[in-house]
């Protein structure tokens, strides 16, 4: 008996084949099943070179529009993407939800005029003017959402307007700390390296087409392409079950790439991922610095717990970098495109933004699916997708297919070799610059303005400095180098010149040090102030550069006043007979450069800068020569590991030398970025460092006190701040730095007026130490040597004795090349022949060969028991909790001199006289105080450095409740008394018993 032919055995495949080969001939010939789904009605409402904005359901009653929410798809992905299909898409749920979507369409740029030139600031500054159109529209505050990119986009526009006219942010799977989970686990150091040199060499040069950015997204997830496409073509012969996806698979396969434009690309790459100024804040629109800690609207990131893109601990950096917002999140388990298209978007992701959207405009209750945003470092894994989550949502979709090997493995292995994949950065970064500073030798052409045009001419494009919310390139600041030349020859400078400069902190007043450096002339560095006319008579000053601020001061001296800064708009009101030429009205092109100028022509031998500054009542002035400046730009460079991700923060003044060498010198040399700042102001500082992405603050001294003192000082952990450098600052207000700042470190520098010496601190470990000198400065010792005589102490060989473990002694550095040519060295000293420059500091030395600061020579107190030194004293108080400035000073009395100390209180509050003498306990009794006090002021020099004359001059402190003295006979201290007060006086009282 035989089967008919027309049994469903035999048709059943038939029909199968025949279903499959008519389907699959319809997508050849038309892309894709042709579907009955249909997409929202929108209106184009605006149109622009940049943009087009569309209303979707523009018909609907202007009462009945709800809350207006404009979606911002990524630069490479349609607009399309937020509707495609009615029922699944995200505009058609929320307008059922009652809220009004907007949509930005930005095209693709290779079918928009001018669209291969766009970069990232074009898209954000119009995502911008969008935001004032929609509100014009609908008189109401803007919900700003977007996916991935887009929602980038959305922080990004959202603090460029500082949350103005924004009542909320959405964001999907939008990444904000781009080193904390990258794709694949790639090890940050190689992404950032990879990252600069495609910015730098490629993008530049090369877009990305729409084909090219659909299938990089599909190689990020191999096995999910994969398997999507074999189940497309496993259920090809059943149209019913291909078509309620298949407007999705379409999107995805083809439909929904356009292409990049090479300049956002490459802008992206430098600032987001290279320097990852998301998290750190600076990043640049339009030369206005922008930080998403200025964002203070409330915030909603959806999180894919299966994302590989934009991984979980990298969106979650929205609550590190926003502080001062609410933020919340909501997960799904989905990866990155499911997070906005497909079933678990339009059953999660769009109904929770609705609801949210609703309660944060009171109508409605909160959503059960969202929850206040957690951070943490350490979050889970390295990418925030726990292992597990990865491997089971992998290995599913590897069983589906029939692949054997998944991503989701090559993920966890590539994580655990994380770790020795990179390569140690900071000392690939630190050798070249020490190698130039060993190759350097006295006719080395060097400089300021060497550095800055060198840099200029790698990146004339790169952010140079910073200033009142605006950034300046390495082109711009070089140019306006170029013109001040042309203004200060105009004005009869010639190399070598020496020429003052009394300028507050601002642009102006680095462009005319660097001017000065490029021309060859000497900058003669003098705090603004009254006592200008007495300082500028140190050095051979011929003239001097002002700004309109110190005009009359500098005219009050009598020479030539050069005026630079305030724009060539102001007006100078002065004296007609004075001798005042105004270099902003001098026109640079009408200027012929006379044949001697060459640029940049500093030797390394050569005299730079003088830096005067007033301590304990007369003037000091450093001589700085070319080397001396590089040695120390290089060595904070290298000390500090500064490069071009840094933001350097110059708090400390121009004229200072911690500012010029250390903070100046080491981002020039390091390629960071320079922040000036108008002075300290708690407020500005922490706006400031916020805004800047701020990573090193330069300081000087006590500088640091006045910002942690305010009150309300509006910073917290999520600060960018890792490193403070500067020299002088106290050991009690290290530590409550790096303790309000953590984990922030201190590098404390010492560098000699005299020779080549610096000192740095480069652990960091060890609070109050000057610790070691930094490679390619001088080599120094310790000379024994005798403060009350001045002398240095020779051995039985005539030589000088070289100190032991922390003994004090004269700190010397071995006299280079350099060093040599400038004069003042001394031979013989430890051997025969040899050269050594001393300075004017006496150090100990300890066992670990760190060196520690005891004294100056000058301000030694010379009492009848011996030399008392002041620094180990004002250590030793500065250590009380409730010290806050302190100074130890010398008192001639009686005949005899006394140590005196004197401290001020924080909050008011007076330590106890038991914590006093525990904290002199340090201290050998003859090296201690005889009289200490409390005083209501410690005077602060222009640097910040308390000032121990006025109260020197006081002489014996009054008698009070608040003074002490150290009793000889017990060796405790007591209250002062009129009557001790009189003895000390005719000089019979505080004689210790072994000293009468």
């Amino acid at each position: 008996m035989f089967v008919g032919l027309n049994t469903e055995t035999v048709m059943g495949p038939i029909r199968r084949v025949v279903a499959t080969a008519q389907n699959g001939l319809e997508v050849v010939r038309l892309g894709g099943l042709e579907t009955d789904l249909t997409t929202s009605p929108f209106e184009v409402v605006e149109r622009a070179p940049m943009y087009r904005l569309r209303r979707y359901f523009p018909d609907t009653d202007p009462a009945d529009a709800g809350p207006p929410i404009v979606l911002v798809p990524p630069m490479m992905m349609s607009a399309d993407v937020y509707d495609v299909t009615r029922d699944q898409g995200a505009v058609g749920i929320l307008h059922s939800m009652g809220i009004d979507p907007w949509v930005v369409d930005f095209g693709s740029p290779d079918s928009e005029e001018g669209g291969w030139d766009r970069n990232l600031a074009d898209h954000i500054v119009a995502i911008s003017e969008i935001i004032d159109q929609v509100r014009a529209h609908t008189g109401r505050d803007v919900y700003l959402s977007g996916y991935s990119q887009g929602g980038m986009f959305a922080y990004q526009a959202a603090a460029y307007r500082r949350s103005r006219n924004i009542a909320g942010l959405v964001t999907f799977g939008s990444p904000v700390d781009t080193l904390a989970g990258l794709p694949f686990g790639i090890p940050a150091g190689f992404a950032t390296d990879a990252a600069g040199f495609l910015a730098d060499h490629v993008f530049n040069r090369l877009a990305v087409s729409g084909w090219m950015a659909r299938t990089g997204f599909q190689l990020l997830d191999p096995v999910k392409t994969l398997k999507s496409r074999l189940d497309f073509l496993r259920q090809l012969h059943d149209r019913e079950a291909l078509l309620p996806r298949e407007q999705q698979r379409r999107f995805l396969a083809t439909e929904g790439w356009v292409a990049w434009s090479g300049p956002a690309v490459a802008e992206l790459l430098k600032q987001f991922i290279v320097h990852n100024r998301m998290m750190t804040g600076g990043f640049v629109i339009k030369d206005q610095v922008v930080s998403l800690a200025e964002l203070t609207c409330p915030i909603l990131a959806f999180v894919g717990e299966v994302d590989d893109i934009g991984q979980p601990l990298a969106v979650r950096g929205i609550r590190r970098a926003a502080p001062r917002a609410n933020v919340y999140e909501s997960t799904l388990r989905a990866g990155h495109f499911g997070l906005v298209v497909g079933s678990a978007a339009a059953t999660h992701t769009w109904p929770t933004t609705g609801k949210w959207v609703l309660w944060n405009e009171g109508l409605g209750p909160r959503p059960t699916t969202i929850e206040l945003m957690r951070y943490d470092e350490h979050f889970g894994s390295e990418s925030g997708v726990s292992i597990s989550d990865r491997i089971i949502h992998t290995v599913a979709s590897v069983a589906e297919v029939g692949v054997g090997v998944g991503k989701g493995i090559s993920d966890f292995a590539s994580g655990a070799l994380r770790g020795t994949v990179e390569l140690s950065g900071e000392a690939t970064r630190a050798l070249p610059r020490l190698a130039r500073l060993g190759q350097m030798q006295p006719h080395t052409q060097i400089s300021l303005s060497r550095l800055l045009a060198e840099q200029g001419r790698k990146a004339p494009g790169g952010e140079c400095f910073l200033f009142d919310n605006r950034v300046h390139t390495y082109a711009a600041v070089n140019q306006r180098i170029d013109n001040v030349v042309r203004g200060l020859i105009q004005a009869g400078v010639r190399p070598a010149a020496h020429v003052g400069v009394v300028m507050q902190t601002r642009p102006s007043a680095l462009a005319a040090i660097a001017a000065l450096s490029r021309l060859g002339a000497v900058a003669v560095l003098l705090p603004p102030g009254r006592e200008v006319h007495t300082a500028i008579r140190i050095d051979g000053v011929e003239r001097i550069v002002t700004d309109p601020e110190n005009l009359d001061a500098a005219i009050a001296t009598g020479m030539q006043v050069l005026v630079l800064g305030g724009g060539d708009q102001r007006d100078l009101d002065v004296d007609p007979s004075a001798n005042v030429v105004d270099l902003e009205k001098i026109d640079p092109a009408a200027v012929t450069l006379p044949g001697w100028y060459r640029p940049d022509p500093g030797r390394a031998r050569e005299l730079a800068f003088i830096i005067c500054s007033e301590s304990n009542g007369h003037w000091e002035t450093k001589q700085i020569t070319n080397y001396r400046w590089a040695l120390s730009a290089f060595g904070t460079a290298s000390a500090a590991d500064l490069d071009r991700g840094d933001t350097v923060y110059c708090l400390a003044p121009l004229h200072h030398s911690s500012s010029l060498l250390a903070a100046i010198g080491g981002a020039v040399a390091g390629g960071s970025r320079i922040a000036l700042s108008r002075g300290v102001d708690p407020e500005r500082f922490a706006e400031e460092v916020h805004r800047y992405g701020v990573t090193v603050v330069s300081y000087t001294w006590t500088m640091m006190r006045e910002i942690l003192d305010a009150e309300n000082l509006a910073l917290d952990g999520s600060h960018p701040v890792r490193l403070f450098i500067g020299s002088g600052m106290p050991q009690g207000l290290w530590r409550r730095t790096t303790e309000r700042f953590a984990p922030a470190k201190v590098l404390e520098f010492y560098a000699s007026t005299e020779g080549d010496v610096v000192l740095a601190n480069v652990a960091g470990a060890k609070v109050g130490a000057k610790g070691r000198p930094l490679p390619g400065s001088a080599e120094v010792r310790l000379a024994a040597y005798d403060p009350i005589a001045g002398r240095l102490l020779e051995d039985e060989q005539g030589f000088i004795r070289e100190c032991q473990d922390d003994e004090v002694g004269l700190l010397l550095g071995r006299a280079g090349v350099h060093a040599e040519m400038s004069g003042g060295a001394m031979r013989g000293i430890f051997a025969a022949g040899d050269a050594w420059i001393p300075t004017e500091n006496l150090f100990r030395r300890d066992a670990d060969g760190d060196y520690w600061l005891v004294d100056h020579r000058k301000t030694v107190i010379a009492t009848s028991r011996g030399a008392v030194f002041t620094q180990p004293i004002v250590d030793a108080l500065v250590s009380v909790d409730r010290v806050d400035l302190a100074v130890a000073y010398g008192v001639e009395v009686g005949g005899r001199t006394l140590a005196v100390a004197a401290f001020t209180l924080r909050e008011g509050r007076a330590p106890r006289l038991a914590e006093i003498s525990d904290a002199f306990e340090v201290l050998p009794p003859a090296l201690r105080p005889d009289i200490f006090q409390v005083v209501e002021d410690i005077p602060l020099g222009s640097s910040y450095r308390p000032n121990a004359e006025a109260l020197s001059a006081a002489g014996l402190p009054k008698p009070g409740t608040r003074v002490w003295y150290v009793d000889p006979e017990s060796q405790q201290y007591k209250r002062l008394t009129k009557a001790v007060a009189a003895e000390f006086r005719n000089g019979s009282a505080g004689v210790p018993a072994g000293a009468r």
